[in-house]
């Protein structure tokens, strides 16, 4: 018995009284002696954590023992159906848990329909990931979801189903079984806040059934919703108001706080974390790596509250987390908050979400090339850039989603900046609206109202590159380059895994065409989610090529060399950072080491020269001569360093 336990009397006892039924469903397996010391080892481990997190959120209920039985058994059965490559794979990262802080993985995400038709396809494009250097691959939804409107693949109508379009469920298991020996991982969406109108449980809610109604939030009149209301805010006011749903077929009222056709589930009933749990380690057992926990923010409700980053739903994420160490131990968690970054952090700990979207440096990096000024990214980064150990971010530039300016208004009041304002000035500078911008996207559910604007679009429109070639200007271009030059190696460096929207690696512009398609023409996020077009691979080996091809050539082997070099590289794994104090606003600059190795990294935000003192960095990297290993140039630090417009470097010393 693990001292846990012997210090919770409750848990151990609860324990004792579910061995019985535990070691009668092992008599129902084939599970060998091997596995189940392996689980029941766990099992001691993890429990009196478990168990305290379950009694917390659903310790009232009249039928808490039996869900928590049920729980139990629903982790046991998951473990016994993992397959041996998958067990074997846990091992191995149970013994090598900080595998996802190396500095060789680098990621990339894609909608399958959109980069390759069909998953069967996808398995041929593998090559191609090996090729860019690529060790973790996410995949945006792919289950079958609503006909129509699905708000882009996450509403979900079974989690067990590959919508038929892209194949099966079989074909995702040769997907992660090719990815494995591959070495790339494997990431999907975990859409657990909500289903599709249209899911079965959905359905039977709608068919009157009381079980499945307390599986969501459904009221007969506005009473309750208009209580709620109060507090609560709207997340797409320009589509429509409130978070409640009136249906026809119920004469009733749902939850919905997203779209009209995603019902919020109701966690405040075990039997919708059991359900949830099951669709969870059915997941993992068809070859998932990380479970990206979408809209983690919003997964519990309390009245008198924005029902946004309670203390419940940390709870639900953690309890989560444990029955997953038990069942599929080699499984990480991703959190999706894209919220204020106070926020963000408090959902990251190797026992809740061990890897995160890092949205404040996304949306700093674009403010630093909007105002060429790095203090804002200075600030925030000297203190929100450690995570917990055993942790790490997920750093990008562009995601399915849009572009949220989540900084933290007093790290922009402490350099002088008025949040609100800045928001405006951003808000107009990457819609192309502020005098001698050079971004093109496109505003997402402005609201006119207050001001709130996010911005769609994709990283070469936003950096300039569209601009650019509709003017037909080599200076333009040249500088557009430039700076998707720059914000790759400062994503590629700084500390956690980097993350490619596929695309981006050829330079991808806005595709206007997204409007002919009924289903999203009304959601500009389609915009900067542009149909890969393979023809620009069989482009690179032509050396006569068009300018735009030979941009996508110099972009893409740019990216692509940057990614060996990454991984060359030891200092750049985990999160260690040391800011470097420059007197030049224009230049972000920090120190990553790791053990004896150390690499300078240094960013010019500038279309004009810069320049840093070469006595600075001599003290920041404890030598005298270094190597841009970006440039193979060398230089000494007797002189300062002369950083062309938006030129990165790493520097080593030599």
């Amino acid at each position: 018995m693990s001292n846990l336990l012997k210090t919770n009397p409750e848990a151990e006892i609860s324990l004792r009284r579910l061995r019985p039924r535990l070691e009668r469903f092992w008599q129902t397996t084939e599970a060998s002696q091997e596995e189940i010391r392996d689980f029941d080892e766990r099992l001691t481990e993890i429990w009196p954590r478990l168990f305290r997190l379950l009694i917390e959120l659903y310790g009232d209920r009249y039928d808490f023992f039996y869900h928590l039985e049920e729980i139990l058994l629903s982790a046991a059965r998951a473990w016994c159906d993992r397959p041996q490559d998958l067990k074997e794979l846990d091992r191995h990262r149970v013994y090598e848990d900080n595998w996802f802080r190396s500095e060789k993985l680098v990621g990339g995400a894609l909608y399958v329909d959109l980069f390759s038709e069909n998953l069967g396809r996808l398995r041929d494009c593998i090559p191609y990931f090996k090729d860019l250097g690529l060790t973790y691959l996410h995949l945006m939804p792919l289950f079958a979801v609503r006909p129509g409107d699905n708000d882009g693949g996450y509403a979900i109508s079974n989690y067990r189903s590959v919508d038929p379009r892209l194949g099966t469920i079989e074909d995702l298991r040769l997907l992660g079984k090719d990815l494995r020996e591959a070495g790339i991982s494997l990431v999907l969406d975990f859409v657990f806040n909500h289903t599709s109108d249209d899911h079965e449980w959905a359905k039977q809610a709608q068919a009157n059934d009381p079980e499945y109604r307390d599986f969501y939030y459904i009221f007969p009149d506005r009473t309750v919703p208009d209580q709620y209301e109060r507090t609560l805010r709207e997340i797409f006011p320009t589509v429509r108001r409130g978070n409640f749903t009136w249906h026809d077929g119920m004469e009733q009222w749902v939850w919905t706080t997203f779209n009209s056709y995603q019902w919020d589930l109701k966690y405040r009933n075990p039997a919708v974390f059991r359900a949830m749990l099951e669709e969870m380690l059915f997941l993992a057992n068809v070859g998932v790596d990380i479970l990206r926990l979408d809209a983690v923010a919003f997964i519990w409700k309390q009245m008198g509250t924005s029902c946004e980053n309670l203390e419940q739903a940390h709870s639900v994420i953690q309890a989560y987390n444990a029955l997953a160490k038990l069942a599929a131990p080699g499984l990480l968690f991703k959190s999706e908050a894209i919220v204020h970054p106070d926020d963000v952090v408090r959902y990251i700990s190797p026992e809740e979400c061990q890897i995160s979207y890092n949205p404040t440096l996304m949306a700093l990096l674009w403010e630093s090339l909007a105002t060429r000024e790095t203090k804002l990214i200075r600030q925030s980064t000297s203190h929100r850039h450690q995570l917990p150990e055993e942790t790490i971010w997920v750093n990008y530039l562009r995601c399915h989603d849009d572009i949220g300016w989540t900084f933290d208004d007093q790290d922009a009041a402490h350099v002088g900046i008025n949040g609100y304002d800045h928001r405006q000035f951003l808000n107009n500078f990457y819609t192309g609206q502020y005098p001698g911008s050079f971004a093109h996207g496109v505003p997402f559910q402005h609201n006119h109202e207050t001001g709130d604007m996010r911005i769609s679009g994709t990283m070469a429109s936003l950096a300039g590159l569209e601009q650019a070639i509709q003017q037909n200007d080599d200076q333009l271009k040249d500088l557009a380059i430039r700076r998707i030059q720059l914000l790759h190696g400062i994503t590629l460096s700084i500390g956690g895994i980097p993350l490619l929207y596929l695309g981006e690696e050829w330079g991808m512009l806005n595709d206007y065409d997204f409007v002919k398609d009924p289903a999203k023409a009304g959601d500009t996020r389609w915009i900067h989610r542009p149909k890969m077009r393979w023809e620009f691979l069989e482009d690179l080996g032509d050396q006569l090529g068009s300018d735009e091809r030979m941009i996508r050539r110099r972009l893409f082997n740019s990216v692509k060399r940057m990614i060996a070099l990454r991984k060359s590289i030891p200092a750049i794994s985990g999160l260690d950072l040391e800011l470097v104090p420059l007197v030049n606003s224009h230049v972000f600059c920090f120190v990553r080491s790791q053990g004896g190795d150390r690499l300078i990294v240094a960013g010019n935000f500038s279309e004009e020269p810069q320049e840093i003192s070469g006595n600075l960095l001599r003290t920041a990297g404890l030598g005298r001569f270094f190597e841009d290993v970006i440039s193979e140039t060398t230089f000494q630090t007797s002189s300062d360093l002369k950083l062309d417009p938006y030129q990165v470097v790493w520097l080593k010393r030599v």
